[in-house]
């Protein structure tokens, strides 16, 4: 049986413990300045509760911090400032930046692991997946803790930062589809055709994210497209939308300005230059006769 802390059970944290609960491992938290809810999620989740963090620091081998991304680095300065000596998995939703800084400046642990879970809460019927990066003997203590669980430990690398880039990559992309979703049915709604859109919306099938190797012709249309973004920005702020989404499509649409019409570009060479400022020297793409579509 292995005893850690998890810092702060909201829904995930508390479905992870219960995880950990279930195969025999004592979760320990602290229920200080918490909300009743927390409370009630600690208790359904079959974790114990200490009356201070000293107190679930000294007893634990292991602490998770499961927090909101703002409070990531309190709750890593908390844990440094009690002296914790054992393994610091911080699996919050940060950016590598944050998550180096956690590990590398604040230091709430010997050993500290970047973490980041894809997927629902855990529960006997549902899975999530826990990436991990670091070294791989501690990697391999978590992949230990979750054994026979509903939590999957994946290894994601072993820099420190790797993880939490999976998880904003992965993140950025399904947070904004479902507000763009949001914003789509908002637009429509105004106009009376949200039925349409729906109907138009279940003949899609394309998995955008999963399916880079569309991404050229992507680049190759997006001098038609860009425009097409400031009509919609445009229909967006008539009915009273916000229109920022549109205009940032626009925006980046406006780095692929040099691949008009190449649609043999790599991929690499299409993601390359979407780190390019508007403006730079393009390079020069491979000629093509393809005409738009």
């Amino acid at each position: 049986m292995t005893t850690l802390t998890v810092l702060h059970p909201g829904a995930m944290g508390s479905a992870v413990a219960n995880q950990a609960v279930g195969v025999g491992h004592q979760v320990l938290w602290v229920p200080e300045h918490r909300s009743r809810a927390t409370r009630q999620r600690a208790g359904s989740a079959g974790m114990s509760a200490c009356a201070a963090l000293e107190e679930a620091l000294d007893a634990s081998e292991a602490v998770l911090s499961i927090c909101p991304p703002h409070a990531a680095e309190d709750v890593a300065v908390a844990v440094a400032r009690c002296g914790f000596d054992g393994l610091y998995l911080d699996a919050n939703a940060i950016s590598p930046q944050r998550m180096e800084r956690i590990a590398e400046v604040i230091r709430p642990a010997p050993v500290v692991l970047d973490g980041a879970i894809i997927g629902p809460p855990p529960t006997a019927a549902r899975t999530c997946r826990l990436y991990l990066a670091g070294d791989d003997q501690d990697m391999g203590l978590i992949d230990a803790l979750f054994k026979d669980t509903s939590v999957q430990p994946r290894i994601a690398g072993h820099r420190i930062g790797a993880a939490s880039a999976l998880k904003m990559s992965f993140a950025g992309f399904q947070k904004s589809a479902r507000t763009l979703a949001a914003v789509a049915h908002a637009l429509a709604d105004a106009h009376g055709v949200a039925d349409l859109l729906t109907a138009e919306a279940k003949t899609m099938t394309s998995q955008i994210l999963s399916d880079p190797d569309y991404l050229p012709s992507v680049a190759a249309r997006a001098w038609r497209w860009a425009p097409e973004m400031t009509e919609i920005a445009d229909t967006l702020h008539a009915a009273g939308l916000p229109t920022e989404t549109a205009e940032a499509t626009a925006a980046v649409l406006a780095r692929w300005e040099q691949d008009k019409d190449h649609y043999d570009l790599p991929l690499a060479d299409v993601l390359d230059h979407l780190r390019q400022q508007p403006g730079s020297p393009p390079k020069q793409p491979k000629s093509t006769d393809h005409s738009a579509s």
